[in-house]
């Protein structure tokens, strides 16, 4: 059979990639053909219209609204999550193997989908635990671009020009700025950077809204989260005005109205209502004792020291491997940026050895899945091993997900050995005092960590201690996916025709 398939995830990046792989390996096993299109964060290639209609069947593996849905109208379709396509796509493609034998086209594949608008998928009819958590990726996935721009050009700003450009007047970058001289591209870099950070509330606020009422909470969540910031409420704040802003523009948006006042409701009544409440609630209610609660954790962070800082890391360095990308390893990294938008990117030391431990801890996994594939090659199948080569890549550059193939096909061993390892990293850069600026880059912004050397030394030391003890687990067990490869090429091979020269007459 034929397949097309459209994977995407929240941020764009890893998964939405990683799925495609997959499925189009697991097409090839079974013998089907699968063409994938994937809209992630840099754009997508649309399939070639001839490409769908010769189709058999269609999968959405997305996170996301699929993109330009009608162009698969009339074709049997399954709909499934992109990380559902990561961990099983022999039964996703089992899933849709059995669409198309059904014959039945889904709704999904003929209601039209050709909205340019800001994505996202929540699904209505989970528990509320799970939607919030929904909401909360959403905003937490529109934020992070506005995270790596405006955080990566600060610390640029300050390799090239030192701190002392953080005082630099605005005014004159833009009356006085001279092509030759090296602190005006460093200031010049500084402001745009804190320019680009410093919407960071404003879109994790905005979006969460989103995610809960479509585009009538854009407004007010995005003015909700600029109120957040005058107060003082920081991300927490950013965090309580999305959902109040959210809400109340779902609750406005279904009030049963007169049909003369139908057409002005999305214009200007949500929008005006929503906006004005969550302002109220802001200024009045909620902002006083969020930014109180901002200040406690921003002087905690401050006052840590010694063997608390430790066990910080530590405890830092677990949630970054235990879920590889997942909901409680973005909640350490929402952590780390919260600190640094704390310190505003130009103080606060505590803050940056908690950057640099989380991105050192969310490199030990793919990197000890690399290690380990290249050294003890017999303990993994030949799909593994090839993602062990593409590991090393995602690894060094800080992309957690590099080890999800691994952790999908064998979670306790390559999830034990992912916390232990990605934890003492987290502890070892809280000891060395290393320190990062940057909120993203791994390897590629290493001339902006301090004490990078120290900071290599510890990631490279998680990074031993996963791999060997991920060669240890898989030794002291069964493998079934290797042991099945392994039967089938002994099978292939006994039944193979002898090459061997026969004797002539």
């Amino acid at each position: 059979m034929k397949f097309v398939a459209v994977t995407s995830c929240p941020t764009g990046i890893a998964h939405t990639y990683m799925a495609a792989e997959a499925l189009e390996q697991a097409g090839k096993a079974a013998g089907h053909e699968v063409q994938v299109e994937t809209q992630g964060s840099a754009g997508s290639t649309p399939l070639d219209p001839a490409i769908i209609e010769a189709a058999d069947g269609v999968i959405f593996a997305a996170d996301l609204e699929v993109r330009d849905k009608e162009r698969f109208a009339g074709k049997p379709t399954i709909d499934v999550g992109v990380k559902k396509a990561v961990h099983d796509a022999p039964g996703v493609l089992n899933q849709a193997i059995a669409a198309v034998e059904a014959g039945v086209s889904t709704p999904a594949a003929t209601a039209g989908g050709g909205s340019k608008d800001p994505a996202t998928k929540i699904d209505r009819n989970a528990s509320v635990g799970t939607r919030i958590r929904q909401y909360l990726m959403t905003g937490v996935s529109y934020m992070i671009p506005f995270v790596a721009a405006g955080g990566i050009l600060i610390a640029l700003s300050f390799m090239l020009g030192g701190y002392e450009v953080k005082f630099v007047p605005v005014d004159d970058v833009i009356n006085s700025f001279d092509v030759m001289s090296r602190m005006s591209w460093a200031a010049l870099m500084f402001q745009t950077g804190a320019v680009a950070f410093g919407f960071l509330v404003a879109v994790l606020s905005g979006f969460i809204a989103f995610a809960i009422a479509d585009r009538p909470g854009l407004v007010p969540g995005f003015v909700g989260g600029s109120i957040s910031v005058a107060v003082g409420a920081g991300f927490l704040g950013g965090l309580v005005s999305g959902f109040v802003a959210g809400f109340l523009a779902l609750w406005i948006s279904r009030w049963k109205v007169p049909k003369g006042v139908r057409g002005i409701m999305p214009v200007v009544v949500i929008p005006l209502l929503s906006t004005f409440v969550t302002g109220l609630l802001m200024f009045v209610v909620l902002g006083r004792p969020l930014a109180s609660l901002m200040d406690g954790l921003s002087d905690w962070l401050s006052g840590l020291s010694g063997s608390n800082l430790i066990l910080l890391g530590l405890i830092l360095g677990a949630m970054m491997g235990i879920d590889l990308g997942g909901p409680i390893n973005k909640v350490a990294y929402t952590f780390a940026v919260t600190g640094l938008s704390t310190a505003g990117l130009t103080d606060g030391a505590t803050q940056f050895r908690v950057m640099a431990t989380v991105m050192g801890a969310g490199m030990v996994a793919p990197l000890a899945m690399a290690l380990a594939t290249t050294v003890r090659k017999r303990l993994f199948t030949r799909q593994e091993r090839e993602n062990g080569k593409a590991a090393w890549l995602l690894g060094l550059s800080f992309i957690s997900e590099g080890a999800i193939p691994f952790a999908a096909a064998d979670p306790l061993r390559v999830l034990g050995a992912s916390v232990v390892g990605s934890s003492v990293t987290g502890g070892l850069i809280m000891a060395f005092d290393a320190s990062q600026r940057a909120p993203h880059g791994g390897i590629w912004v290493i001339a902006l960590v301090d004490n990078w050397l120290l900071f290599l030394l510890a990631v490279a030391i998680g990074t031993v201690i996963s791999a060997v003890l991920v060669i240890i687990f898989k030794g002291l067990g069964s493998n079934p996916a290797l042991e099945a490869e392994q039967a089938a090429d002994a099978a292939a091979a006994a039944s193979a025709p002898s090459t061997a020269a026969q004797p002539t007459a």
